[in-house]
């Protein structure tokens, strides 16, 4: 049976774990594998902090623990405010990464809005883990201090798909993101290579990488030259197509023929109702989504905005896991950006 890389992985982990020192022709036979797959999956696991390499030999950072060495598993909790669609990647990412270092991944929901942050976190506290995942709901003009307990948690903590603001005790923790700002710039550049001067942008106003689409999209206006135009607000996600369909109606009546949608879900329901008022994607405007959960799907499948999610949650479990197997105080706290990528389908005309 074939091997996933997450497998390969975890068995080279562990066989080093064993070993010490090894040189890697020596693990690819052990491992029956090949070696230039090996060395692969060796360089991917070095660029994470979980193998050190020299000299064709390969060893476990200075300190470092893994099952094979300690006989338990790093158990990592982690907090999401949804289970569903954008985050359901998150979380298999972090949950491939786990996997290949031997680790185990335990979940915790506090949804929007319900403000339970604290008790989701402390139950995975009671649950006896090593160290936590947290995406808290947080929203840049949230009050100020909101989250500092997060700083004050007993066990090492990465946050994910959030960053704490400069000023906050919250810095210093650790943080893996998407650069929404680069998404939205793709986004916007590529239109304006398409020959659009003027572009809508509608988005929610209820999470935060609602509220980083919509700087970025502030911030991308000014830098490309664009002629800005008023944000269209989706107040009640799932429900405001009509609205929506008409304020982008009337904005293609005054020369705006583009619109960037903040999410895929809310997209996918405008085609038709763009479609009732006369408006075809993309002879008679072009459509961008955010998030490329779905928009792949969409007919006409929509060209989107791809935060990279899987990557998001395999680059937090890495680091929270270099963080406790180092034992290093000395390592510097990260804040990691990952950039999304444009994908181009047909819903903008022309091609990438």
């Amino acid at each position: 049976m074939t091997l996933t890389a997450e497998e390969r992985r975890a068995r080279i982990l562990e066989a080093v774990g064993e070993l010490g020192t090894v040189r890697v022709v020596h693990l690819a036979e052990r491992l029956g594998l090949a070696a230039v797959t090996v060395r692969r999956d060796i360089a991917a696991l070095a660029d994470n902090g979980l193998l050190n390499r020299s000299h064709g030999a390969v060893s476990l950072p200075r300190g470092a623990a893994t099952p094979a060495s300690t006989g338990r598993e790093w158990v990592i909790g982690m907090l999401v405010p949804t289970a569903g669609s954008y985050f359901d990647e998150i979380i298999a990412g972090a949950r491939a990464a786990a996997s290949a270092a031997g680790a185990r991944l335990v979940l915790g929901i506090a949804p929007y809005g319900a403000a339970e942050d604290r008790a989701q976190v402390g139950q995975l506290l009671e649950s006896g883990v090593d160290g936590l995942l947290v995406t808290p709901n947080w929203t840049p003009d949230g009050p100020s201090g909101v989250g500092s307990w997060i700083s004050e948690l007993p066990l090492p903590t990465v946050l994910v798909e959030r960053r704490a603001p400069a000023d906050s005790v919250g810095a210093g923790l650790d943080s893996v993101a998407s650069d929404h700002g680069h998404g939205v710039m793709l986004a916007l550049r590529h239109l304006a290579g398409l020959g659009h001067g003027a572009v809508m942008l509608t988005a929610r106003q209820d999470t935060w990488t609602a509220y980083q689409v919509r700087a970025g999209y502030t911030e991308g206006v000014r830098l490309l030259g664009l002629e800005p135009r008023p944000v269209i607000d989706i107040e009640h996600p799932g429900q405001d197509s009509e609205a929506i369909g008409a304020r982008i109606a009337e904005g293609v009546a005054e020369g705006a023929r583009a619109v960037l949608v903040h999410n895929d879900k809310e997209a996918i329901q405008l085609v038709p109702v763009l479609r009732a008022r006369g408006l075809r994607v993309p002879e008679d405007v072009a459509v961008i989504s955010y998030d490329d959960v779905f928009a792949a799907l969409a007919a006409p499948p929509l060209t989107a905005v791809a935060p990279p999610k899987r990557a998001v949650g395999a680059a937090a479990l890495e680091l929270l896991l270099r963080r406790l197997g180092s034992g290093d105080e000395r390592l510097p706290v990260h804040h990691l950006e990952l950039l999304p990528e444009l994908k181009i389908r047909t819903s903008c005309g022309g091609s990438g």
